[in-house]
């Protein structure tokens, strides 16, 4: 019968350990190990197994079903009896389905009209993300916990990091709580490459992610960054072997893939890069829970590239860093055609080199103005000095472009605008937000969402009486929120001819649905 494990429920991760009987030169880059799992009903998952140091290789895998079993046999790329042709069996108990957000509705996928994030059950979800790029090779669990605690409690569900530090030219102690300190996963990033891997550095950061998913925020991974990096100093996301980058997708699909997780391909560049082709193609044909995989563009870039790929999922633009709202990047992009899910994935970071660039609700105005441009996969905030995980005023090393004039990461996690972004996920939260579209014709405004017959969604950057012009098929009742407080102002049921609102010049949110 072979090894027995037991999970209870649905999507929890189980791990399973294979052990070769001899040392196997080259594990990381010459071996490939999987897994089949094929349930009583007859469906079958693969998943990738990873290397984690001497002789050990691992799996995980989650149930998408409640019950039932699972029985599983490996395949690996050389005759190692401790690698290939082993088998046995998950075991998945009845459980309740309890509080965490996942373990109910299951990991995240994309909607079926393709412009949204729905749960596996098909319950509806819109991302409300943070950057904290450097988080993996510069935080220490301690300072996660605190972290995680925070951006959940404010509303945040996800959040982007590099899964690596990509500069080829950055030196420090590797000491995560060191001035300039960072921790290496691959030794021979510097040269260009990413063969020489350093089990104990995933192993941690198996750690601090698993802190992030038990805080329901979702860990968007990034292998390698194409663009500016920690430190600008030569980042090697652009000349990594396409080979190479697209092997560590695998890794990182093996090792996250089980549990919550989106793949953020590409970062920062053009997205013509040859790496993120080979690197979506490889998370396209390993992730057997299709979590979503796209890309991030530079802020001079024109956003469609790969556009008809098979294994992309969505396109985030950026708009830089000047405190400039630019939502036509969004609505231009919520246009390309195959569809794919849109956002703004790196507006201004807030107080990034003044006190006043981007600060307070300018991170609000900008959350809601692009959601409503067409942005419905969600919102990303950034607020300098988290980004690049500074541990304090005075640590030097770090571009003066993207600071903010003082404090450390902990310090900007007090940062107002922060407060208002996850907002727009609680005010949002259990609506059916599934496929919205921007809608132009069915109220006197110029910022408006709809799912026909379902929902309508206004916001309004100065409130004014909401004139209805087309009302068949609207919902008959409405709420008025304060997107400030996320405290509603007014609701009630909705009258033929009545106009929603009182003027009041302040940002407001409108919602109707039944």
């Amino acid at each position: 019968m072979g090894e027995v494990t037991r999970v209870a429920g649905a999507w929890r991760e189980a791990e399973i350990t294979l052990t070769a009987s001899a040392d196997v030169p080259d594990a990381y880059t010459a071996v490939d190990v999987w897994a089949d799992f094929t349930h009583d009903s007859g469906l079958t998952l693969r998943r990738p197994a990873f290397y984690d140091g001497g002789r050990t290789w691992r799996v995980r895998f989650s149930s998408p079903l409640p019950h039932g079993q699972w029985h599983w046999s490996t395949g690996a790329s050389l005759d190692e009896p401790g690698l290939r042709g082993v088998s046995g069996t998950v075991e998945v108990e009845p459980a309740e389905p309890g509080a965490h957000r996942f373990r109910r509705h299951g990991f995240w996928r994309m909607s079926p009209g393709g412009r949204s994030l729905v749960h596996a059950d098909g319950a509806p979800a819109i991302l409300v993300a943070d950057t904290a790029w450097a988080l993996p090779w510069r935080a220490t669990e301690e300072q996660v916990r605190v972290y995680a605690a925070d951006r959940q409690a404010k509303g945040f569900n996800a959040v982007l990091l590099m899964s690596v530090q990509p500069d080829m030219r950055a030196v420090g102690p590797r000491d995560r709580t060191a001035d300039e300190g960072f921790d290496v996963a691959f030794e021979d990033l510097p040269t260009g490459h990413l063969n020489d891997l350093d089990p104990a550095y995933f192993q941690y950061l198996d750690r601090l992610l698993d802190i992030l998913v038990e805080h329901e925020i979702v860990p968007v991974l990034q292998p390698v960054f194409q663009g500016f990096g920690w430190k600008g100093l030569d980042v090697a996301g652009t000349v990594v072997p396409a080979a190479e980058y697209a092997r560590y997708c695998r890794y990182l699909v093996a090792r996250y893939g089980a549990r919550p997780a989106i793949y953020l391909v590409g970062a920062d560049g053009s997205g013509r890069e040859p790496q993120i082709p080979a690197g979506g193609a490889e998370v396209h044909a390993w992730d057997c829970y299709a979590q979503p995989t796209g890309i991030h563009y530079r802020p001079h870039a024109d956003n469609r590239a790969w556009q008809d790929a098979d294994w992309l999922d969505f396109q985030w633009c950026q708009t830089g860093h000047r405190g400039e709202h630019v939502p036509e990047r969004v609505a231009d992009m919520w246009r390309n055609i195959p569809v794919r899910a849109v956002a703004n994935g790196e507006p201004t970071y807030e107080r990034t080199r003044s006190r006043d660039n981007a600060a307070g609700w300018w991170q609000g105005h900008e959350a809601w103005s692009n959601l409503c441009a067409g942005g419905t996969m969600g919102v990303v905030y950034g607020a300098a000095n988290i980004w690049q995980w500074r541990l304090h005023e005075d640590e030097p090393g770090h571009s003066a472009y993207f600071l903010a004039p003082s404090g450390g990461w902990r310090d900007s996690l007090a940062f107002e605008g922060s407060t208002y972004v996850g907002l727009l996920g609680k005010i949002l939260d259990g609506l059916p937000t599934t496929d919205m579209e921007p809608d132009w014709q069915t109220f006197n405004t110029t910022r408006a969402l709809r799912v026909p017959g379902r929902l309508h969604l206004i916001y309004q950057e100065n409130g004014t009486p909401l004139r209805t012009v087309h009302a068949e098929g609207l919902p008959t009742r409405y709420r008025i929120i304060d997107p400030r407080t996320g405290r509603t102002l007014e609701q009630g049921p909705r009258e033929p001819g009545q106009q929603i609102g009182e003027e009041c010049r302040e940002p407001r949110v409108v919602v109707l649905h039944d």
